[in-house]
């Protein structure tokens, strides 16, 4: 289970050096050139937000959504080896403390708490196998035992446990397995890298 991850391995933290590139820092439009003729006139075909009524929210709207934990981020720090360790999720920093982050997905909140490395941290259960962990936050929200739906706020962002400025860690675990998330969550409507989501249910 993620809630006995190692502190040592190599869990989380970025440094002031160490930013990706901004994929969303690109001229106007730009991003609409990866996607393919079907996919624009399949985007193009579905309802606009404006077209329904603000109170609707995303739980209401598409309970098996995927959504982004938050908004106006830097991708800092991506899944893969880093400093000769592997780095199991994704960081997304550029906010203060304290901004609140939210759950992807509906699911059951099975950890909530210290953690080790990723300090104070929330693990959710979407069931299917799918369990996602938000690490080094400077507040947890949620309790374990709690159900949570796709954009409720559980936790807000922080430096705790092994990490060096604040941000929100971010991993997902597919039957106890750890997958690189900006490649998974596109897959389900949700590109991390361009800071775009489809609130509709994948």
């Amino acid at each position: 289970m993620l809630a006995t991850a190692a502190a040592g391995a190599g869990i989380v933290a970025f440094g002031a050096a160490a930013v990706v590139p901004d994929a969303k820092a690109g001229a106007p439009g730009d991003h609409m050139a990866a996607f393919s003729d079907a996919a624009r006139v399949d985007i193009a075909a579905r309802p606009n937000r404006g077209d329904r009524q603000l109170s609707t929210s995303i739980s209401q709207e598409a309970p098996d959504a995927w959504v982004l934990p938050l908004h106006d981020y830097t991708l800092s720090s991506r899944y893969g080896m880093r400093w000769g360790r592997p780095h199991r999720g994704l960081d997304l920093a550029g906010l203060p403390e304290g901004t609140p982050y939210m759950a992807v997905r509906g699911g059951v909140v099975v950890q909530a708490g210290w953690n080790g490395g990723y300090g104070n941290s929330i693990i959710v259960d979407h069931g299917h196998g799918l369990q996602t962990l938000y690490g080094h936050s400077s507040r947890v929200l949620v309790k374990p035992g709690d159900r949570v739906q796709a954009g409720d706020v559980i936790g807000m962002t922080g430096n705790t446990g092994y990490s060096f400025g604040t941000h929100l860690h971010l991993e997902i675990h597919v039957d106890g397995v750890a997958h690189d998330p900006i490649t998974w969550f596109k897959k389900h409507g949700v590109d991390f890298e361009l800071e775009l989501e489809e609130v509709y249910g994948t």
